[in-house]
């Protein structure tokens, strides 16, 4: 049974100093909006929640790695593998509730089995991960190894038709996240990450809390890759690519320290929508996409930078 320090480790693990990432925010949606009115409209905020769904979902993958002390350079194979068994499964005999059921179980699996390594063998996330990610893109490629399969177009619909799915979905998502928070392994998860040691002599199963951060970092990222396949109405075993980085930038943004135990899920979530509206107002202002990488990667040493400065400057 944990002791009441654990409580006390979730609480210091909790970042509340996102005043000023929800203001930019708040200002880069006012330009957006300004550029395309249409957001407004059901239409035009189904798209913009579509094209922000996997983004959140993979961020909320990443951060959860991070707030428990680890990192995955894994997620974009997986979102591809998430994509292509969908395209291949769900027009044949499995169905579409079949093939939900298999790209999900396949999350579940190969994050697990990460968490796994990583638990039992002392290992550091990021080697295993980076090999995994080898090894997940190479199963990528076996299972399609060019762009095609079949989606429903019923189901394309569903997920990425005109209507708000994409936004309904995202709330079920962060409303499992609570439910999951309120859990044993959930409260330990910052206390785990924040201090793997003394989590422990307060009650912590510590390995176990690792394994199902894993587990359902996996889950969330194969279900990005499943409404991505739903976008696309097809699968490709590199489209998860890019997701990897922007993960992890998108995390970075919303707070979401690197060492374990800070930062909290409604901050990666306002990093991932940062992010998303950042590339669309450049896409609208012209940006080309190299001068988008750049400005992504300057935003990243900012984020991470800038409440180093000023932490060192408070303890001077």
């Amino acid at each position: 049974m944990a002791s009441p320090s654990l409580y006390r480790a979730v609480q210091r693990g909790r970042n509340r100093g996102l005043g000023g990432l929800y203001l930019l925010v708040a200002a880069l949606l006012l330009v957006y909006i300004w550029l395309f009115p249409g957001v407004l409209g059901l239409s035009g905020f189904s798209k913009f929640t579509q094209n922000w769904l996997p983004l959140a979902l993979v961020t909320m993958a990443q951060a959860l790695l991070m707030l428990n002390g680890g990192i995955s350079l894994a997620i974009g194979p997986l979102v591809s593998l998430g994509a292509v068994i969908a395209a291949t499964t769900m027009g044949g005999p499995l169905g579409a509730l079949g093939s939900i059921l298999a790209v999900a179980l396949t999350g579940l699996g190969v994050g697990a089995l990460f968490g796994s390594i990583v638990a039992l063998f002392r290992l550091p996330a990021i080697i295993v991960t980076l090999a995994g990610s080898f090894i997940v893109g190479g199963v990528a490629l076996l299972v399609l190894p060019r762009p095609g399969g079949f989606i429903p177009a019923w189901f394309s619909d569903a997920l990425a038709g005109h209507q708000p799915t994409a936004f309904v979905l995202l709330l079920l998502v962060v409303a499992g996240w609570k439910l999951f928070l309120a859990t044993p392994l959930g409260l330990g998860l910052y206390a785990a990450g924040d201090n793997p040691l003394g989590a422990y002599r307060s009650g912590v199963p510590v390995e176990r809390v690792r394994i199902a951060a894993f587990a359902l970092s996996g889950l969330l990222t194969a279900l990005a890759g499943l409404f991505v396949a739903a976008q696309t109405g097809s699968g490709d075993p590199v489209i998860g690519t890019p997701m990897t980085l922007n993960s992890i930038a998108g995390a970075v943004l919303g707070g979401v320290g690197f060492l374990g135990g800070r930062g909290t899920m409604r901050g990666a979530l306002a990093g991932s929508l940062l992010l998303t509206v950042m590339i669309n107002v450049m896409f609208f202002l012209g940006f080309p996409p190299v001068a988008q990488y750049v400005a992504q990667g300057l935003i990243i040493v900012g984020a991470v930078a800038v409440p180093e400065f000023l932490a060192r400057r408070r303890a001077a």
